[in-house]
């Protein structure tokens, strides 16, 4: 059976990758610096029916940071044809505030992995789910693949640097990496301090809720099931060294987004939003041309963001009593 190893399982992104790549049939090692979560927020436990044998996934709770020697055991021990790795610090504004961690997880660890993973000769394909963020903001249109790279926060400096270190060692070592970068990603079961789902239990809760710079900003979102579709087929298909924009074709500015929301919820806009100062380096937008996938694998969103927010209101709508009693907040974590 050919064997996934997900960096990053427990994560948004990665919980539904794990997901699809079981559906798919594929055996799936999943590793997290924390344990599995609420279930509310896994994926691939809301499928076990449709999977036909759920001992094909297996998790580890390994630190990035302090457990590299006991990931390359397991590697080792597992032999995954493919490594897909959604591990990182995200959150762009808190980088500002302690950068160090931001560099340690994005950069400095990754390195160490990516230098013993390059002498592992049973490894097809390292897809690194990395960020639109390495551009800055794309305020003159859709931007390609090939743009210079223009990083305007330690988040997106720290993911840029790795970008070019992985581009470095296929250069170097015929290292088979594929880079992936997709915005914005959401759907059901996604942290709750993000905008689409932290505006849902708001207009749902008549809670309110911060809006940075008046919602100003441009953004294209793209619903989680046709990212990871695409994903695990560029595992698959996609030749080493090449870069991969996963995007709609449409874009939305985030207070127009909010009212779509309020309108969807019959929420009062004015009621549940509070706006404030716009977040330090914040990028107008991020604007990526698809079309490179689209005509290379005949790959399309699938999903209209009017039927993707309806999904992910689902998820909400279910689950809310137990989504009331949690933190909407984003929490730090060393």
């Amino acid at each position: 059976m050919t064997k996934f190893l997900v960096i990053g399982s427990n994560s948004f992104s990665g919980s539904h990758f794990v997901s699809e790549a079981l559906l798919a049939g594929y055996e799936v090692y999943g590793v997290s610096r924390s344990k599995e979560i609420d279930n509310i927020f896994l994926p691939y436990t809301w499928y076990s029916k449709e999977i036909e044998n759920t001992k094909q996934f297996h998790f580890q709770k390994i630190d990035l940071n302090n457990q590299i020697p006991e990931l390359i055991d397991l590697i080792n021990d597992f032999k995954p044809i493919y490594i897909v790795n959604f591990a990182a610090q995200g959150m762009v504004a808190e980088s500002w505030l302690n950068p160090i961690h931001w560099y340690r997880t994005n950069l400095i660890s990754q390195v160490q992995l990516h230098d013993e993973l390059r002498k592992m000769t049973f490894i097809k394909k390292y897809v690194h789910v990395t960020t639109p963020e390495v551009y800055g903001s794309t305020d003159k249109g859709w931007i390609k693949e090939n743009i210079q790279f223009n990083p305007t926060t330690p988040y997106a400096v720290s993911r840029a640097a790795c970008d070019l270190h992985l581009l470095s060692f296929y250069k170097a070592y015929d290292f088979p990496v594929v880079f992936t970068r997709a915005a914005n990603v959401y759907g059901p079961g996604q942290q709750l301090y993000r905008i689409i789902p932290r505006t849902l239990l708001s207009a749902l809760t008549k809670k309110t809720m911060k809006l940075h710079g008046g919602g100003l900003s441009e953004r294209s979102f793209i619903h989680i099931k046709d990212v990871v579709r695409a994903t695990l087929e560029l595992s698959i298909k996609a030749e080493p060294g090449s870069t991969w924009h996963l995007s709609t074709e449409d874009s939305i500015q985030i207070k127009d987004l909010v009212r779509k929301i309020c309108k969807l919820t019959n929420a009062d806009f004015d009621k549940i939003v509070e706006v404030n100062d716009e977040r330090l380096g914040k990028d107008q937008s991020y604007l990526l041309d698809s079309r490179k996938v689209r005509k290379e694998f005949s790959w399309k969103d699938e999903i209209s963001l009017n039927n993707g927010l309806l999904d992910t209101l689902g998820w909400v709508e279910n689950n809310l009593k137990s989504l009331e009693q949690m933190n909407w907040d984003y929490i730090h974590k060393l």
